[in-house]
């Protein structure tokens, strides 16, 4: 926010004095979450705003979207891995590539132990996001439920 001040003995037309405010945007998106200004307070459910039908088809529709975009990019992926992986056996019983499956294996348990590190690092703020996902299914289980509905018909689409 702006404001322009000008002293009493100033004439106009001499040079203005401008203060700004200044809003740090990382506590401010630290206080409030994207979900907040998405679905409003947490203190309320979406019924309060709008009709069951309304809720069952929103969340029929999201649910959809997010069930066919997984069933596509997982064909793909699965997919892609699977042709992958027989590449590499084809290629490692020709002889053309020769894999150490101990080091492989040495260096995927390394991996195993980093990631159960961070994983206990971030455990409560793990623990935060799930509470209040549960919390919000609770508050909203109309929108929920034609959610899990329509993820369920864009899986099988």
């Amino acid at each position: 926010m702006a404001t322009v001040e000008q002293s009493e003995g100033q004439e106009e037309g001499e040079s203005e004095e401008e203060v700004y405010e200044v809003v740090d945007l990382t506590e401010y998106a630290r206080r409030h979450h994207w979900w907040s200004r998405v679905f409003g307070s947490h203190s309320g459910p979406i019924a309060e705003k709008y009709s069951v039908a309304t809720q069952l088809v929103v969340g029929g529709l999201t649910g959809w979207c997010a069930g066919y975009v997984l069933q596509r990019v997982g064909k793909i992926a699965a997919t892609a891995v699977g042709g992958g992986f027989m590449l590499l056996q084809i290629a490692n019983h020709s002889g053309y590539v020769q894999v150490d499956w101990k080091k492989v294996e040495k260096d995927v348990n390394k991996a195993k132990k980093h990631l159960k590190k961070k994983a206990d690092k971030a455990g409560p703020e793990i623990n935060t996001f799930l509470q209040e996902a549960t919390d919000f299914i609770k508050r909203n289980i109309v929108m929920s439920s034609g959610f899990v509905g329509g993820f369920f018909l864009g899986l099988a689409s």
